[in-house]
């Protein structure tokens, strides 16, 4: 059952671990949850931005609950169709499903680069990506076990903060949690993840470079072209 999958462990160490990688932070950062009466996974996402937010320097972490039964309006704003849903930048970032496991790394580094206002992206990629004023949905599809899966979510995450920064609010960063999520999985017949997914068409299995990934991206959405799907490292979806 994915409850028994989807679960945030935090011992003690790993509290320090966090603490400690927090430190980093410079500017305050909005996260914004989103949940529902129904949801079997809420607690756990819960339980993670409460630590997030207790481990933070100087209160930088602001948390902002949303219950779809109430806060109807705020989950249009931010593009929530299912919870558990964790968003930054307004909805820019987003989280579907709970960031567990692995995926917690990609999230706290995140947090700290927008906190830092540095994607740590190269100047040829930043130039390009401020350059697709052409609306963009990046899906990664990750699960709690894939140790590469981190790396792909935090690369798209920050395609998407210096599309924001540049002031595109149609570049949406998107990463899908496949247990919660097995229709979007099955969507695009993952069997490895991370998968990357631009505007529904599959273009990565594993981790790309960050020069390849603007490449594919520009060939899906400004030079309509058909690609093939490019495999590199993986973990199985199990």
């Amino acid at each position: 059952m994915v409850e028994e999958v989807i679960r945030v462990e935090i011992d003690r160490e790993t509290r320090e671990a966090i603490r400690e990688a927090l430190q980093d932070m410079r500017d305050p950062v909005d996260i914004h949850v989103f949940i529902d009466d129904d949801c079997i996974t809420c607690k756990e996402t819960l339980k993670l931005v409460k630590v997030l937010k207790e481990e933070a320097p100087n209160n930088l972490i602001r948390v902002h609950l949303h219950h779809r039964q109430i806060d109807e309006e705020v989950f249009r704003k931010h593009g929530v169709e299912r919870v558990p849903s964790l968003t930054l930048l307004d909805g820019v970032i987003k989280y579907v499903g709970t960031p567990a496991g692995e995926e917690i790394r990609g999230l706290i580094e995140t947090i700290i680069r927008i906190s830092q206002k540095d994607s740590g992206l190269d100047d040829t990629t930043i130039a390009k990506i401020k350059d697709l004023r052409e609306g963009v949905h990046v899906e990664v599809i990750v699960t709690p076990q894939c140790p590469y899966c981190p790396y792909a979510s935090l690369l798209v995450n920050m395609f998407a903060f210096e599309a924001w920064r540049a002031g595109n609010r149609t570049f949406i960063a998107e990463t899908v949690e496949a247990f919660e999520n097995p229709d979007i999985a099955d969507r695009y017949n993952v069997t490895n993840v991370p998968a990357i997914a631009v505007n529904g068409i599959l273009i990565f299995v594993g981790v790309p470079y960050e020069e390849d990934l603007v490449e594919r991206i520009y060939d899906v959405v400004k030079r309509g072209r058909r690609v093939d799907v490019e495999v590199t490292k993986g973990s199985p979806l199990r």
